[in-house]
Formats: C-alpha cells, sequence, structure tokens
C-alpha cells in the first residue's frame, strides 16, 4: 500500500531557498517506495490570511481556496514541513495553513526539514509543535537539522547534502513510514 505524503514548503518569500531544498529531499524521499509524494508550495497556493467566517472544526467552508485546501490535506496520510527561521520562529504561512483546517490534519504524523544558521531552524520547528500537537498531529522528534544551509547550495542552485543530512532524511523517513502505517490504521479503525 502506498501512503500519501505531503511535501509542504514554508518560506514564500522571493529570495527564498526552499525549493531547494525540499528538490533534495524529495530525490530521498523517493527511494522511500511506500511513499507517494506531493509537493505543496505554500507561495503557489497563495492562502490569503484565514478568511473563513466559520471555525474549522465545523467543516463549513464558504471560499474555494478553503475547499481545495481541505481536500488536498484531508487526502494526505502523512507530510513533511521544510522550514526555514525567521525570528526564532516558522513563518507565518505555516500558521495561517495550519488554521485554516481542524478535521482534515487529526492523527497524521509529521516530520521536519529545517535550516537555518547556527540553530538550523530548529528553534522553528520547536515553534510549529504547539498548534501541530494541538490539530491532532504527530510530531516526530526525527528530523533534518541543516546549519548555515547556504553553504550547502552550489552555483548551480542546487542542494549538495553532507552525508549525515541524507542518513538523518532517511531515518527519519522510515520512522514517518511506520507512524504513517501505524495512524492510518488507527483512523480506519475509528471509522468503523
Amino acid at each position: 500500500m502506498k501512503y500519501k505524503l505531503k511535501v509542504i514548503i514554508g518560506s514564500t518569500r522571493p529570495t527564498r531557498k526552499g525549493p531547494i531544498v525540499a528538490e533534495w529531499f524529495l530525490k530521498i524521499a523517493k527511494q522511500h517506495s511506500d511513499f507517494d509524494i506531493e509537493i505543496l508550495d505554500l507561495k503557489e497556493i497563495n492562502l490569503p490570511l484565514m478568511d473563513e467566517p466559520n471555525h474549522p472544526s465545523v467543516r463549513q467552508y464558504t471560499n474555494e481556496h478553503t475547499k481545495k485546501w481541505s481536500k488536498t490535506i484531508d487526502e494526505a496520510d502523512a507530510f513533511v514541513f521544510v522550514t526555514p527561521e525567521y525570528n526564532y520562529c516558522a513563518p507565518a504561512t505555516f500558521k495561517n495553513a495550519m488554521d485554516y483546517l481542524f478535521q482534515e490534519w487529526q492523527e497524521k504524523p509529521v516530520g521536519f526539514v529545517s535550516y537555518g544558521g547556527l540553530s538550523s531552524g530548529t528553534r522553528a520547528v520547536q515553534d510549529l509543535k504547539a498548534p501541530i500537537t494541538t490539530l491532532g498531529m504527530m510530531p516526530l522528534p526525527q528530523a533534518v537539522n541543516i546549519p548555515f544551509f547556504t553553504q550547502f547550495i552550489n552555483k548551480n542552485d542546487v542542494f549538495e547534502a553532507t552525508e549525515s543530512m541524507e542518513k538523518s532524511a532517511n531515518v527519519m523517513l522510515k520512522k514517518l513510514q511506520n507512524w504513517t502505517k501505524a495512524l492510518k490504521e488507527m483512523r480506519g479503525n475509528a471509522t468503523k
């Protein structure tokens, strides 16, 4: 059985490097054949600041962009958030995207690929864990943390990872696969 993995790019800045990091991660993720992978770029999705009149828990959406976002997230079995760190936090785009929905996120695992300076984006990951757990997702402790990330981007804008980064990605993906299987089974049992 293939599980639907959504890799979400959080940065929307014009000079962002999230897509470059995500492309590298995608190559490794594709080696894990249990996943059917889709990249979701929040810059392209372009959700406005939360503009639904009803609470997300009732799933009474009025806007087409919300209905489309709901369908995309609802069909997912697992997520990987690719995030930079802005002022000790994750980009506001992640929080906004999460706030649109409630039930669609429930009981799904989340892995992280974070990048930044000295802290490798780890404070952004920590910032994301509060809303992630509130929405009923399972954040994995295993992650890919990339310090001083620009040194790994070559002149052709290709990310060249170290062996330890690749190992971290594979460890995280294996754990993500285990959690995805367990939580999908749990969701299935809850609907019986």
